[in-house]
């Protein structure tokens, strides 16, 4: 069957055929064979995320992105003396501090305006006001509006007070370059089916050996138990704990031989570059300062107060393409991903589909 768009989204996303064809065969768990790809993906981890093997450790998690977020959550923070505060600056973040509520976690929200990034100073302050704070978290790419918050400038604040750190890296990890050991950040949390470009399935979660060893009665769900998890395939090389998902294994084992992290960055910066540039040019205004925009998904402005997103959605799906709706809650807008298997030729044929629209409705 021939697909009948391109996802400009920021996941699920459109996959290359081979990604596709590599899920054409069905596999038993338990075969050796397997068990080696499940290995080789968790060691090829770490490498993409220039992650010390000696120090950190990848635990693969069934289950979509926020399965991994509240994994992280519910296993890293112990049931008692422990605070997590959360830098809020969309709705990812938010969904943080949600988990935390589910499970009764104490946590100090510093929440942001939609449209601005993370601020260094403003966390720091808070850490001066609380010190009870044990545990801190954040999202790295904000797809609300498609901000990339400055981890690079969170981390030593971080490390100054003995905070266990966890990032939500759903949406960068594999399309921007991020290098653990020099972020020295204790969890970072990404899945199959973002810039890595695989499909829907599984979590992961790049942690560090020395913290997780100190979590095995913290987890407060036995599905969600990262130590456990973590365990299970130390001691069983290449075994899930429970029914793993073996097409997106293989789908993402083949994603992972495709990936050049650098080359990806520059071909989704430049896609993001000439989408923002575009479509300014035909009059739509950006949601975000340009300062602090990444290169994953982009927010538009409705231009005018008669715009029919469900119109022009439609135009352009019939076209081709599809897109999403806005996620900022005080801006009418709607977003634009220019991650997966686009490149610039995709984005130029989208701006005149743009364009066309447009005219017909002047």
């Amino acid at each position: 069957m021939k697909q009948p768009y391109l996802l400009l989204t920021p996941g699920p996303l459109s996959t290359t055929a081979s990604v596709k064809d590599a899920m054409q065969i069905d596999y038993c768990t338990w075969d050796s064979d397997y068990r080696h790809v499940t290995e080789t993906i968790r060691q090829q981890i770490l490498a993409m995320a220039q992650a010390n093997p000696e120090n950190y450790t990848t635990v693969l998690l069934q289950g979509s992105g926020s399965f991994g977020v509240e994994a992280t959550i519910g296993t890293a923070v112990p049931r008692t003396d422990a605070t997590l505060m959360i830098a809020i600056n969309g709705a990812y973040g938010h969904r943080i501090s949600q988990i935390a509520e589910y499970y009764d976690i104490p946590h100090i929200d510093v929440v942001f305006n939609e449209d601005e990034a993370v601020d260094p100073v403003r966390i720091e302050a808070t850490l001066a006001d609380h010190p009870e704070i044990t545990h801190f978290a954040t999202v790295h790419s904000e797809t609300t509006t498609g901000i990339l918050n400055p981890i690079e400038a969170l981390m030593p604040i971080m490390h100054e007070h003995g905070i266990v750190t966890i990032i939500d890296a759903m949406s960068s990890l594999g399309g921007v370059p991020i290098s653990i050991d020099e972020l020295d950040c204790d969890y970072l949390i990404s899945s199959a089916n973002k810039c890595v470009q695989g499909v829907p399935g599984f979590a992961f979660i790049i942690a560090k050996q020395a913290t997780l060893a100190h979590t095995a009665d913290n987890a407060r769900s036995l599905c969600l138990d990262l130590y456990d998890q973590w365990q299970a395939m130390t001691k069983q090389p290449g075994k899930w704990r429970f029914t793993s998902p073996t097409h997106v294994v293989h789908a993402f084992a083949q994603a992972l031989i495709e990936l050049h992290v650098t080359p990806r960055y520059q071909r989704y910066h430049a896609s993001q570059q000439l989408l923002s540039d575009g479509l300014q040019a035909l009059g739509f205004e950006l949601v975000i300062d340009s300062a602090i925009q990444g290169p994953i998904i982009t927010s538009f402005k409705y231009p005018n107060v008669d715009f029919d997103f469900a119109d022009f959605y439609q135009f352009i799906k019939q076209r081709g393409f599809v897109i999403y709706p806005g996620k900022v809650s005080n801006i009418p807008s709607f977003r634009i991903g220019t991650i997966g298997d686009v490149d610039t030729t995709d984005i130029q044929r989208l701006l005149t589909i743009i364009g066309d629209y447009q005219q017909l409705h002047r």
